[in-house]
């Protein structure tokens, strides 16, 4: 029932009267006669046509800024704000310009002078479209659950009701009318309450858990949010009664649309994840150790390219050759692009956009590529209860009925924890034996009761939503669970197909026909029904000690109803301790038959007496008195099923769980103990951060936006989070589940061993060929390896294994092991100490076979003359430069497949003779890095225990580079390119001589690393310890 509007005419002009832009108008601080003035408009006829144009002019429509975020330009150049990237750019820059030079001094083919740059510049650019792709899907995901906002308005203007106004279009001045279930468009001003309360679920922005009451009084200028008591904000719900407001802020101006500002500010300036800190470290170590050594291969070739005589103590005669200078200075070039690891970024940035797809099997969307990695690295997860830990659905937990005598109960425990009816059932419940005194209880909750459950989606699969108060859906379920009585039950309408069959038979059989809204002095809300048999009754649910306060009677199990009397009084109270205490929030039913004798004939209608006093809500008490108590029911906010194990799980990993909630002390400890978790607190987040913990923290509301930015990973709602909180996360639950968060930990551990894996299998044949170019300059050989060889390596060659590794299964133990630091050391000494062994086994390996090549008839019983080649000595080899000063110097035609070489200056040898040395150096390091990469599918385990087969990608991306290999070998036109030559069935077997003991090193330095782990650990924990302190 309520009180109606009252009409104040017709709209004013707006011409003279327009208010400033940005005008402080504290209107929660105002009566209504002095908003309405303010605003120029009466809540009976609204604005005019025209005053909403001018007044959209100046304050726009009434929606949240879209911040596009960066352009598709500024996420490409983001994706080279990287220091390994930068070092790869410039390298491709001076191959470019060495090319061009070559080419107008009519040097190298001019294909192959431009392969080393272009193909460089594409890498970087796939890396590029991989990064940029993966974002824009992530923002794509996001879009999918935008759905908080409120779509449509019911609008007065000009005297008439606009009933689907979209909301963008509201404007400051809008006279809008609210109703149960309706998400509020804009903040606003409550005019006048249609209904005899008003009760807005603003959690999402203030963090509140409970539904506040609405007034139309004004409050004091200076109070917070949460005492602004006549003002109702955008984004928040209606969940009980309606009302008339007067719209005060749209778009940004409102509440949420302050927080989001706020966000998007702070969202500027975000720290690098801990990954992204090492790998730049990397890089930058990486640049000092490029930069000396190709300085000091230059200058140990100096002699090459720059000779003087001394005169009188003094050089003179300064003799420089700029073709040699520059032969050198692509050495060096070649020496940095062997020892940048260039598809590693491609790797990285695939294998967290692999990670990111497997998380959104597992219902976590990332944002944000390294976030992936960062929750590895998670020591803490703060999570708010409401949603996360639990179901966010009421649901009853506990039934309890009056018994055969009035000192006597009964309860029964209800199973289920969400709005579908099936989910559980009463335990020890007969279907249809429904007695008078649970028949009532029935009754009682189904029609006292302005909520509603539906199935949701468009194929109406089994999930159940509420509509209205969340404690009012409960009850209806609980309705369902508890059937229909035998007798009833057979003569159920079949037209009805909704959730609420139960319900809707009981509101059949009794009409409802006046509403005692309930308020916050009597705590109990009633409604009084016209039965099938023409009696009236008072159903009333609300706080038991309120309804026992107004009780004078109880109706036993039989339906008889006895006096209430002390001893039945302390059985209905210790039932409700006994709840209280498991922190369920418990109703109480009660009813009466004997209502004032002037409700006798009333039918609802306005003309009737009855219905003066149901328009004063003071006479609801009165009205509610005499009642007949009938019993109460305990209802919560469930635990998820499986959060428990999940909790447990997070233990046994090393990681710390805590509850950062809004709700009351009680019923926080009451659900922890229920999970096994410790109360936390507000500051724990930044008290946590600031002890070097990497921090997760969940969030859903507006409030919660600024705790997710602080934390390490933020993690939003998909559900029930609001755009604000999305916008502030890195990660965001499709279902709101706490045990989603501990997979998507789980998952990003094994994804940062997966990287470890490959970065360790890059860098150490990096480290290789870094080895083999440098043993090639200070040894003064021909050159081996030339850059276009390195890059097809480091790009295509070793790209399928490297993101192969992304695919190692994980490890069992996985979520069984403490986290690490995040400032714990990508590269530990000692794996970079496996690194400088593998490295140095490379490197000789490639250069040895190049000197066997040219030295040695046979090696290891293979005959390696059949070619025809003519063998050197090793000094020979090492002073190549001096041929032409030899006498007697011949060498013979060779073969390589079809192709047969033959030199007419016998130093021609040592440049285009050395096609096939360098093709068996090239083959030589093509198979130690397929051999390497088994090697790293564990750090420490043997192969032995993790084989090959345990993951299959891994053996298929050695045979795609190998056939990689193959195809350039045996192809003439990219035999050209890559100037090499086909290899005999003995040249393979050399190949395979030299490479397969690179298994066998690596074996026995994981066994020494078995052996030291716990001293090495030892250490490491002593370091932590130290730069802790």
């Amino acid at each position: 029932m309520g009180k109606g509007g009252q009409d104040y005419g017709k709209s004013e002009s707006l011409d003279d009267k327009r208010e400033p832009v940005g005008e402080y108008h504290p209107a929660w601080s105002k009566d209504v006669r002095e908003c309405q003035e303010k605003h120029q408009v009466n809540k009976d006829y609204g604005l005019t046509g025209d005053d909403v144009r001018k007044r959209r002019q100046i304050h726009g429509f009434n929606e949240l800024e879209k911040h596009e975020g960066p352009t598709v330009l500024r996420l490409i150049l983001d994706q080279f704000n990287d220091t390994l990237v930068r070092i790869l750019l410039v390298a491709a820059v001076v191959s470019f310009v060495l090319a061009w030079y070559d080419g107008d001094e009519g040097g190298e083919m001019e294909i192959t002078a431009f392969v080393e740059p272009l193909v460089i510049f594409l890498i970087l650019i796939v890396n590029a479209i991989v990064g940029v792709w993966q974002e824009n899907n992530a923002e794509k995901a996001l879009e999918a659950l935008k759905e908080i906002q409120s779509e449509h308005a019911s609008v007065i203007r000009e005297g008439r009701k606009i009933s689907h106004l979209p909301a963008r279009e509201l404007v400051p001045g809008d006279i809008v009318e609210l109703r149960v279930g309706d998400k509020i468009p804009a903040d606003m001003r409550v005019l006048s309450l249609i209904s005899s309360t008003l009760r807005v679920e603003q959690g999402s922005l203030t963090g509140e858990s409970e539904a506040v009451s609405k007034t139309t009084k004004a409050v004091a200028e200076d109070v917070d949010i949460q005492g602004k008591k006549c003002m109702v904000f955008a984004g928040t719900t209606v969940v009980n009664g309606n009302c008339v407001c007067l719209v005060t802020q749209t778009g940004m101006s409102t509440e949420i649309g302050k927080v989001h500002s706020q966000i998007q500010e702070a969202s500027q300036n975000e720290d690098d994840t801990p990954l992204k800190k090492k790998l730049n470290e990397f890089g930058e170590l990486l640049t000092a150790i490029i930069g000396v050594i190709c300085a000091l291969v230059w200058l140990i070739n100096v002699k090459y390219f720059l000779s003087w005589e001394f005169v009188d103590g003094w050089p003179r005669n300064f003799k420089f050759s700029f073709e040699k200078c520059t032969y050198y200075f692509e050495i060096a070039v070649a020496l940095a692009v062997a020892a940048i690891p260039e598809g590693l970024p491609a790797v990285i940035t695939t294998c967290l956009a692999l990670g990111t797809r497997k998380m959104a099997a597992k219902n976590a969307l990332v944002r944000k590529l390294p976030s992936v990695e960062t929750l590895g690295c998670t020591t803490v997860i703060c999570s708010d209860k409401t949603g996360t830990l639990t179901t966010n659905q009421m649901a009853v937990a506990k039934l309890v009925a009056m018994g055969s005598e009035a000192n006597k109960v009964r309860s029964f425990e209800v199973q289920g924890t969400t709005y579908n009816p099936s989910d559980g059932k009463i335990e020890n419940w007969t279907d249809g034996e429904l007695d008078p005194n649970l028949v009532m209880i029935a009754k009682i909750a189904a029609i006292c009761n302005d909520a509603d459950v539906e199935k949701s989606g468009h194929d109406k699969s089994e999930h159940c939503v509420a509509n209205g108060m969340p404690t009012e859906a409960a009850l209806k379920v609980l309705v369902e669970k508890m059937g229909l009585p035998r007798e009833l039950g057979s003569s159920t309408s079949s037209s009805y197909d909704g959730v609420l069959r139960c319900s809707y038979e009981w509101n059949k059989i009794e009409q409802r026909i006046a509403t005692l809204e309930f308020d916050r002095d009597r705590k109990s809300m009633g409604v009084i029904v016209s039965s099938i048999t023409g009696k009236k009754l008072l159903l009333v649910k609300g706080a038991v000690e309120n309804l026992l306060e107004r009780s004078s009677y109880v109706q036993l199990l039989d339906g008889s109803v006895t006096e209430l009397n002390q001893s039945s009084r302390e059985v209905i109270l210790k039932s409700l301790n006994e709840m209280s205490t498991r922190a369920l929030r418990v109703l109480g039913f009660a009813y009466t038959d004997k209502l004032p004798e002037t409700f006798a004939t009333y039918d609802g209608s306005e003309d009737h007496p009855a219905h003066e006093l149901l328009m004063n809500p003071a006479n609801y008490s009165s009205i509610e008195s005499k009642l007949i108590f009938v019993g109460l029911a305990g209802l919560r906010d469930p635990p998820r099923k499986e959060v428990p194990q999940a909790i447990e799980d997070c233990r046994t990993a090393g990681i710390r769980v805590m509850v950062i909630t809004g709700d009351n002390k009680d019923t926080a400890e009451a659900i922890c103990r229920e999970i096994g978790l410790n109360q936390g607190t507000q500051e724990i987040v930044r008290l946590l951060k600031d002890s070097g913990e990497v921090v997760a923290m969940t969030g859903d509301g507006v409030n919660d936006a600024p705790a997710l930015k602080l934390a390490d990973i933020g993690i939003a709602m998909g559900i029930a989070g609001t755009e604000v909180a999305k916008e502030a996360s890195d990660m965001v639950l499709a279902d709101d589940n706490f045990s989603s968060i501990v997979a998507a930990v789980g998952e990003g551990r094994s994804i940062y061993n997966n990287m470890k894996a490959f970065i360790r299998y890059m860098i150490s044949s990096n480290i290789g060929e870094v080895a083999s170019i440098f043993l090639t300059a200070a040894l003064g050989i021909p050159e081996g390896l030339i850059p276009v060889q390195l890059l097809w390596v480091n790009l295509v060659t070793d790209g399928p294994p490297a993101t192969a590794l992304g695919f190692n299964p994980p490890d069992k133990d996985i979520m069984k092991k403490p986290p690490r630091r995040s400032d714990d050391s990508l590269i530990s000494p000692w794996i970079l100490f496996r690194y400088l062994v593998i490295g140095s086994y490379v490197g000789l390996a490639t250069v040895g076979i190049f000197i066997i090549w040219y030295t040695h008839s046979s090696f290891l019983g293979i005959n390696l003359i059949g070619d025809g080649h003519s063998l050197v000595t090793y000094t020979q080899l090492a002073n190549w430069g001096q041929c032409h000063t030899w006498q007697n110097f011949t060498v013979s035609p060779f073969t390589a497949g079809t192709l047969e070489f033959k030199f007419d200056n016998p130093c021609d040898y040592f440049h285009e003779g050395k096609v096939k040395a360098m093709t068996l150096s090239l083959s030589v390091l093509v198979a130690i890095e397929m051999f390497n990469s088994l090697n790293a599918l564990s750090e420490d385990g043997s192969l032995v225990s993790m084989p090959p087969w345990v993951n299959p990608w891994l053996l298929l991306a050695m045979s795609v580079s190998f056939g990689l290999h193959f195809l350039i070998l045996y192809v003439p036109f990219l035999a050209r390119v890559f100037g090499i030559v086909p290899l005999s069935l003995n040249e393979w077997l050399l190949v395979l001589a030299v490479a397969l003991p690179v298994i066998l090193i690596d074996e026995i330095l994981k066994f020494v690393g078995r052996c030291t782990s716990g001293i090495r650990t030892s250490n490491a924990r002593r370091s932590s310890k130290h730069k802790a302190e």
